[in-house]
């Protein structure tokens, strides 16, 4: 007696609990669902025992039989005998078929997020055989057009936009390669767990873009965070925070991360466990990272052919070069190239010593002895060996072995000790005939401080005594030309000899542009990737109180297994892939589930579990569980197939349900949690925008690339002003603008369009007085009406009736009724046809899925 007592005291502050948390909204049916135990009047109350490691989104999916259901002729999918049997066993019968027009409305809002054209109206409606169905939606999961109607619903899940977010909120230029994928990888059918892996380890799977999906989340760049040791560490806490959260809450519909300071308040997951995932992806950094498409590739080839074409050139260019100290005046010193040619000589070892620079310590960045056969013998990979005055060492960026490593650019350049001056020795085990030198203090021309502007260029000879053979005497003041005075004005048109030097010049200098472009990797910002750091487990979570070392594995309720045993501690990837095995493996209970589950809300508009992000016990429980699993099951039996599964629902008996209201099914089921009707819903904010485009014949289709601009600049932490108006650029699909986060787009954010600050598992509904403001007046909508007007006096005419009818099949999908063609005919009179266009693109049944 005691024992139940208590359990019904635990089972009543769970459910206080759950209602704070904002889940006590399920029906009472589905809370009826949950695991029960007998009270002591013989009602059934919730099991808050110890049922945590028992529930039921822990275990795996269970094989249920088909059920048998009295109306055997309604199924058409074997996901209809599950709805069918809830249904008549509460008492229920499904709603009849929909029309037509408004199931082809249905399944094309659904599947590629655009209203059908009249062609494909009237082809669907003229082919009466049953295969019509599965020609259309065939065809639409054929389109890429569904990559982009999905991948929306992707990206809001992981909280993707373009911009780095918190208080400076700066651009991040380079997300939009993350966003391309997601939309290849839905058009693809890529296997979901492919698809998972890929977002975990696409570095190693040829897919590089897709780790984007790491580090989707605001983040607090270096310059960004304090410059206090504390500060790093939490800034560093709080990014490994958000891929914790990312990979939990979209793979396995946990909310792992609120196990951060302490032990889960509701599910089995110990702060420990929480740490042990961080370990997963301790060694991921948010940053930009070079893809290596097939296209980059190519021309990385091409760029290799050209360079030897370019040291071709170089070679004939050096004889029209004045030798060092022959009198002749050569050019100023400058910080990107700068050539000294003297009389060959045979050494093995050469000298280059500042004397004196424009400022600070002297910087080389690719110091380069040339052969008399035009070979750079200077290379570290040669065996040359390399000695200094000083260095002063930066990590990774100025170190003495780089002077010489045949990668250009500052962060590969040698830095003196001593500002001013310094001296950097070549040595060679065999002597070489050199006839050249070439250097700089960057070589990509985007730091000109720490330029040697005074130097001497010295050879060993047998003894061991050095001769200058170059120096900066000869060479012009910066900022001077070599003709000047009277040499200037003596000077003629150029002879034989200096025609070819200026055709070389003009050759080198396209074939290098033509290199720097092919050489150039398109960057991803998809993450970089070292050694993990150490992780332990953090009092309170906080970094400042570091305990115990803890290194991953997966959550102790599902087998707490270090499934990194046997891995080299410190390769990072060889982490990260093992989560990825673990994830997308058929056993792990969660991973097909919460996809599947997430497919069913994007085509009923709630999921078969209503909180799509948490199947933990604060989480609703499944109103179907039994077709849950059998939905899950089959997915896994099918590759994993999105498709397929999508092709099984809309072809279903259920979805093509019509959405009418049954007054006595409302009094039982109101939620329609038992999918008595087809519930009608609101079209989300970028289906809104692209069908106005679309039916305005306005919609540019150009697929994938930099997100076009919804404001007058692409980040910062206020004084955003919308676009109003917008070129073809701006009139492709929303999905490709450049998403500011924490700023909604101006008419259709009102349209409880995400923000990107947090996860969005299932869209908000709201209803308010700005989206009728918004869809009435803005200057898009007035655009569009008038480009619809326009579209339909091109098609139509000058018949009034025409036009209408023409402006109600472009919208609706359907001819007016008679009383509807007299009224609008009227008004169009009255008012102008571009004002019918924008109360049609207003009205319910344009902004609705039927």
């Amino acid at each position: 007696m005691q024992t139940i007592a208590a359990t019904i005291r635990l089972g009543t502050i769970s459910l206080l609990a759950a209602w704070f948390l904002g889940f006590a909204f399920a029906p009472p049916a589905a809370i009826a669902a949950s695991p029960t135990v007998e009270s002591s009047n013989g009602e059934s109350v919730p099991d808050a025992g110890d049922s945590q490691s028992d529930h039921w989104s822990f275990r795996a999916p269970q094989a249920f039989p088909i059920p048998a259901v009295t109306d055997s002729s309604w199924p058409r999918q074997p996901l209809d005998h599950f709805v069918l049997a809830k249904l008549e066993a509460e008492g229920l019968k499904p709603s009849p078929p929909t029309d037509r027009v408004s199931w082809l409305r249905r399944v094309h809002f659904d599947l590629i997020g655009l209203p059908p054209t009249i062609e494909e109206v009237d082809a669907f409606l003229n082919d009466s055989s049953e295969l019509a169905y599965e020609r259309v939606v065939d065809r639409l999961l054929a389109s890429p057009n569904h990559g982009e109607r999905w991948g929306q619903h992707w990206l809001d899940v992981v909280r993707y936009a373009d911009t780095h977010g918190f208080e400076v909120n700066t651009e991040r230029p380079h997300a939009w390669p993350y966003r391309d994928h997601v939309i290849a990888a839905f058009n693809a059918d890529t296997p979901y767990d492919r698809f998972v892996r890929d977002q975990l380890i696409g570095d190693r799977l040829g897919q590089d873009a897709a780790t984007g999906f790491l580090v989707t989340a605001s983040v607090l760049l270096p310059g960004q965070i304090g410059a206090d040791e504390p500060s790093k560490r939490l800034a560093r806490q709080d990014a490994l925070d958000e891929i914790v959260v990312n990979v939990t809450q979209t793979f396995l519909g946990l909310s792992v991360a609120c196990a951060r300071c302490h032990d889960h308040k509701f599910d089995p997951i110990s702060q420990r466990d929480y740490f042990a995932m961080q370990a997963f992806v301790a060694g991921v950094e948010y940053g930009d990272r070079p893809l290596e498409t097939p296209e980059f590739l190519a021309a990385r080839a091409r760029a290799e052919s050209l360079r030897t074409d370019l040291a071709e050139l170089d070679r004939e260019l050096i004889r029209f070069e004045p030798l060092a100290g022959s009198g002749r005046r050569r050019p100023a010193v400058n910080a990107r190239h700068n050539l000294d040619r003297f009389t060959p000589v045979t050494t093995d070892r050469l000298r280059f010593t500042v004397l004196e620079t424009n400022r600070l310590e002297p910087c080389i960045d690719e110091l380069e002895v040339f052969h008399v056969d035009g070979r750079n013998v200077a290379l570290a990979s040669l065996g040359t060996r390399v000695t200094s005055s000083g260095d002063k060492n930066v990590r990774d960026r100025h170190e003495l072995r780089l002077i010489n490593d045949g990668v250009y650019g500052n962060s590969s350049s040698w830095m003196s000790d001593e500002v001013g001056g310094g001296w950097v020795e070549l040595a060679w085990d065999e002597p070489q005939a050199i006839d050249h030198v070439v250097w700089g203090r960057d070589r990509q021309g985007k730091f000109d401080d720490r330029l040697a502007t005074r130097y001497q260029i010295e050879v060993a000879d047998g003894a061991g005594e050095w001769t200058v053979v170059a120096d900066w005497q000869d060479r012009v003041a910066a900022g001077e030309s070599i003709e000047t005075g009277s040499d200037a004005e003596q000077k003629a048109e150029p002879d034989a000899t200096e025609r070819q030097r200026l055709e070389l010049v003009a050759r080198k200098s396209d074939l290098e542009k033509q290199i720097e472009t092919a050489s150039q990797p398109p960057l991803a910002f998809a993450g970089v990737f070292r050694k993990p750091d150490a992780i332990h487990l953090l009092n309170r979570g906080d970094p400042e109180q570091p305990e115990d070392p803890v290194g991953p594995s997966v959550p102790t309720i599902f087998g707490g297994e270090d499934v990194t045993a046997g891995l080299d501690p410190v390769d990072e990837s060889a982490r990260r892939t093992a989560l990825a095995d673990w994830i997308a493996s058929p056993d792990n209970p969660l991973t097909a589930r919460v996809i599947v589950n997430r497919i069913w809300q994007g085509h009923f508009g709630t999921g078969l579990v209503a909180t799509p992000s948490d199947f933990g016990l604060s989480g609703l429980p499944p109103s179907h569980p039994e077709l849950l699993d059998h939905l899950t099951l089959d997915f896994v039996r099918g590759g994993w197939s999105m498709k397929r599964l999508h092709r099984q629902i809309v072809l279903s008996a259920a979805y093509r349900q019509s959405s009418a209201i049954n007054p006595d099914a409302i009094a039982v089921d109101a939620d329609n949690r038992w999918l008595w009707r087809y519930s009608p819903r609101r079209l989300e904010a970028e289906a809104i925008r692209d069908s106005m485009l679309a039916i305005s014949g306005q919609l540019n289709r150009q697929m994938f690339g930099r997100g076009y601009n919804l404001f007058n600049q692409r980040g910062g932490l206020s004084g955003f002003t919308p676009v109003e108006s917008f070129g073809p650029e701006g009139l492709r699909r929303l999905i490709y603008a450049h998403k500011v986060r924490r700023e909604r787009e101006a008419v259709f954010g009102a349209f409880d369009c995400p923000d990107g600050g947090q996860s969005a598992a299932r869209r908000e509904e709201s209803t308010t007085p700005i989206q009728a403001l918004n869809l009435f007046n803005s200057r898009f909508t007035l655009e569009r009406a008038e480009g619809l007007a326009d579209r339909l006096v091109r098609t139509a005419g000058d018949d009034p009736r025409e036009q209408v009818t023409l402006a109600f099949r472009l919208t609706l999908s359907r001819q007016p009724e008679p009383d509807e063609l007299d009224d609008a005919v009227g008004w169009v009179a009255e008012q102008g046809l571009a004002t019918l266009c924008r109360v049609l693109m207003n009205s319910n049944e344009f902004l609705f899925v039927p």
